[in-house]
């Protein structure tokens, strides 16, 4: 497949394994020895938990680049374009590159069969070792004993949240999702748990592993304190010793996510006292996470939360920053998450929900069925579209200028209204 494109390469892909998922590292591992692509050379950091990781990701990219380093930084899913999950030095991979990674994976491979995801992970780390990175970033996909990104042994482990979320694959309590999330620690090594309350099980799982556990709260420290956060950081090695970093403003990643990229920064032997912290972090905003727009005289708020913790994190940050109009709301989710435990706590917070249809997603829920979870909940002012852009132009014809649109439910939910205002904002500016 030497002439065809990115495009029809992801086309094939989708359709190359009979398993959208498929968990397990015998298949990704053995055609990752035959690449040469084990063991990764370079210092390694493997981000895992259910909310949390693409922040995360994304604060240690900046740091990293900040202090001269080159990482190579791979996250999933993509939000708009595929490029956007493989980076080196801060630049997307083009499709030349990712083309010519799946060429060499396919010949590899002979008849093992990977999914859409296995290719993926191996495409990065035959970019990142292409391209000279010298240090990775790694976000786990799905889980973390058993996801593909877990062939890597990680140098410094990352543990963000940890929430029910993907039970039929994981669990159905946090003590068993906490011990998948730490498949991914290494003995000897140290791992980052950025969770704030920690499931018992995962102290257990960091004991058990022999890895060195730094927990927020007792080893390095995250506070939050009229509209700033400071950390006090663990340094590394045996002697121990801290950092104390100057107050940085609220933003719109997590402060605890900021801290656990600030951590795995220290473990990998950089000093962030040396950056400038405020220049750094006040321009990290992942895609779609708390992302603004502001356009027409409206504001508007996309975010990519798609099950009940994120959904409450979302809903702490608009309480924090009130507009001073009607909040509304434009949601969409997937009908495999549980979504009356999304909507629950965002019930009289919203002024009017304007729900959609995505009938080129097989996976989304109908928006009625929604609608139906809401008039049970006591919400009234509803409207139901056959698509996120009708439900985006349907929102915007009430909207007041000091009136804030909130998009929210699901990735496929932001990706879909993104780029229709991102339009009306260039035509804005001609």
């Amino acid at each position: 497949m030497s002439d065809t494109g990115l495009a029809a390469w992801l086309q094939r892909l989708e359709a190359l394994h009979p398993t959208e998922i498929e968990l397990g590292l015998t298949r990704v591992r053995a055609v990752a020895q035959r690449l040469e692509l084990l063991p990764v050379a370079v210092p390694t950091v493997t981000i895992a938990g259910t909310n949390g990781k693409g922040s995360t990701a994304a604060a240690l990219e900046a740091l990293l680049l900040a202090a001269g380093r080159r990482p190579g930084v791979y996250t999933s899913p993509h939000l708009l374009r595929y490029n956007e999950r493989i980076r080196v030095a801060g630049v997307e991979a083009d499709d030349t590159d990712i083309v010519r990674a799946f060429e060499q994976i396919d010949a590899a491979r002979g008849e093992i069969s990977l999914t859409y995801f296995e290719f993926a992970t191996l495409a990065a780390l035959w970019i990142f070792r292409a391209r000279g990175a010298d240090v990775l970033v790694l976000e786990v996909g799905l889980g973390g004993r058993l996801d593909a990104v877990n062939i890597v042994d990680a140098s410094v482990a990352v543990i963000t949240s940890i929430a029910l979320d993907h039970q039929g694959w994981l669990g159905d309590t946090r003590d068993a999702i906490a011990r998948e999330k730490a498949g991914i620690l290494r003995r000897d090594r140290p791992a980052v748990i950025a969770e704030p309350e920690p499931p018992a099980a995962l102290g257990e799982a960091v004991a058990d592993s022999g890895a060195r556990g730094l927990f927020l709260g007792r080893d390095f420290h995250c506070a939050v304190d009229g509209g700033h956060w400071r950390a006090r950081l663990r340094a590394a090695g045996k002697r121990g010793g801290e950092f104390v970093l100057p107050p940085v403003p609220v933003g719109g990643v997590v402060p605890a996510n900021l801290c656990a990229a600030l951590q795995a920064l220290v473990l990998l032997g950089e000093s962030p006292a040396e950056l400038d912290l405020l220049a750094v972090l006040g321009d990290v905003r992942p895609p779609g996470r708390r992302q603004r727009r502001r356009v027409a005289g409206r504001d508007y708020l996309l975010d990519v939360a798609h099950n009940p913790q994120s959904v409450d994190m979302l809903l702490e940050y608009l309480s924090l920053s009130p507009c001073q109009g009607r909040t509304i709301a434009l949601f969409s989710a997937m009908e495999d998450k549980d979504i009356r435990a999304m909507i629950r706590p965002a019930t009289g917070v919203f002024d009017a929900w304007f729900l959609a249809d995505q009938p080129d997603n097989p996976r989304a829920a109908k928006a009625a069925d929604i609608a139906a979870m809401l008039r049970e909940a006591g919400e009234s002012m509803i409207s139901v579209s056959r698509n996120p852009r009708q439900a985006l132009r349907r929102a915007q014809s009430i909207m007041a200028g000091e009136d804030r649109l909130v998009v929210f439910g699901s990735f496929f939910t932001v990706a879909a209204v993104l780029p229709a205002l991102d339009r009306e904002l260039d035509r804005g500016k001609r």
